[in-house]
């Protein structure tokens, strides 16, 4: 059986989850608020006097935050019109290149029928006209003069047309290769020109970026300044009252109460393993909490202290009741590291080790982590615990 999860009142004094949401919502405000023109990566808010540095921080993030998505999206917008420049370029490009193709292979019949005739007349010539199968085809005029003149007329006029052909394709073409080259001009300077837009938007981005950045780790550094004091200011008012308790201690006898606590002079002593149990569990610190989690790949309240204790080999049960029942309850002000802090009825809901100057350290919640903290007994502390 395990424990439930603590709570709130249980939670350490600053959550890290809640100064995420904390920031996401003042982001979101202040990005509705904030005009989105891009004209400098640089962004100030102004700071009134005694303002919060933290909201501050937040303040100048969340305005760097809208200048970066307005720039993320005109850098989409000017890479699509890239885009696009580069296709029709391309097109264009095409084009020109299957026309001059096209040319070229007109040129090439006009220069094989042209290199035909001329073999063709020499064949003739050499055979008197006996060299090609067409010759026979006029044999019935019984001339040979006649037979070449008609064939070469012929000839002639075959090539003679696909000569005109080619002049007017080479018109044409020559127009057509004239607009061609004018459209991709145009083209290609469209294309120039989106490509610096692109590239004056992608610097402007990796500068908001950049500063967000930087916005983020001072706000991170202020906030775990705020949380160093406040956790030193709960460990001291701790320690006072700690000391406060102890004095009045000295001034009279505790009463025994019904959940075995016992007079100052038959306090149980600490057991020998007590101070090792306390340097195992603080070596677990980071470690992520995982209910009913009993080893260092995830530990919950009940398993970090069942955990830390068997390591100097002292065995406990695995839940935060059964571990208040079995424990020796002793004051407050006797309170020594290695003791167990309990909370809720019957100490079922969490638990933590006293780690000494007013410090313990828990596996606290779902989404948290090992941590020393400052000890808490307000709302919900049910009293101390010492393993017999």
């Amino acid at each position: 059986m395990t424990d439930a999860e603590p709570r709130s009142t249980a939670k350490p004094p600053v959550p890290h989850g809640t100064f995420r949401a904390v920031v996401r919502r003042v982001r979101t405000l202040l990005v509705v608020a904030i005009v989105t023109g891009i004209t400098s990566p640089v962004v100030l808010v102004a700071r009134p006097a005694g303002a919060d540095p933290v909201a501050t921080a937040k303040a100048q993030a969340a305005a760097v935050e809208a200048k970066l998505q307005a720039t993320q999206q005109q850098l989409a917008a000017e890479s699509g019109q890239y885009e696009a420049a580069s296709y029709r370029v391309a097109e264009l490009d095409a084009s020109i290149a299957q026309g001059r193709a096209k040319l070229a292979s007109e040129q090439t019949t006009v220069s094989r029928d042209q290199g035909q005739l001329r073999t063709q007349a020499l064949d003739d010539y050499m055979t008197d006209g006996a060299s090609t199968q067409l010759t026979t085809l006029f044999s019935s005029n019984g001339s040979t003069a006649g037979i070449r003149s008609e064939y070469s007329s012929i000839a002639r006029g075959n090539v003679t047309t696909t000569i005109d052909q080619l002049h007017t394709a080479e018109a044409v073409l020559t127009a057509q290769q004239t607009s061609l080259v004018a459209q991709e001009a145009q083209a290609r300077a469209a294309q120039s020109q989106a490509a610096q837009a692109k590239a004056s938007s992608t610097v402007l981005v990796g500068q908001y970026q950049s500063m967000l950045n930087g916005l983020d780790a001072h706000i991170r550094q202020l906030v775990a300044q705020q949380q160093a004091a406040a956790a030193a200011a709960a460990a001291a008012a701790f320690r006072a009252r700690l000391a406060a308790e102890q004095a009045t201690a000295q001034m009279a006898l505790r009463p025994t109460s019904s959940y075995q606590t016992v007079a100052a002079t038959n306090l149980p002593p600490l057991l020998p393993g007590a101070a090792g149990a306390v340097q195992a569990a603080e070596r677990e610190v980071g470690v992520p909490y995982v209910w009913g989690g009993t080893t260092p790949a995830g530990f919950d309240c009940s398993g970090l202290v069942m955990w830390a204790y068997a390591q100097v080999g002292i065995s406990l049960p695995h839940f935060s009741g059964a571990q208040y029942d079995v424990t020796i309850h002793i004051p407050l002000a006797d309170i020594q590291p290695g003791d167990i802090l309990f909370y809720g009825p019957g100490g079922t809901q969490h638990e933590a080790m006293y780690v000494g100057g007013g410090m313990m350290v828990e596996a606290p919640y779902t989404g948290a982590t090992v941590h020393i903290t400052p000890v808490r007994t307000g709302p919900g502390f049910a009293g101390v615990g010492r393993v017999p």
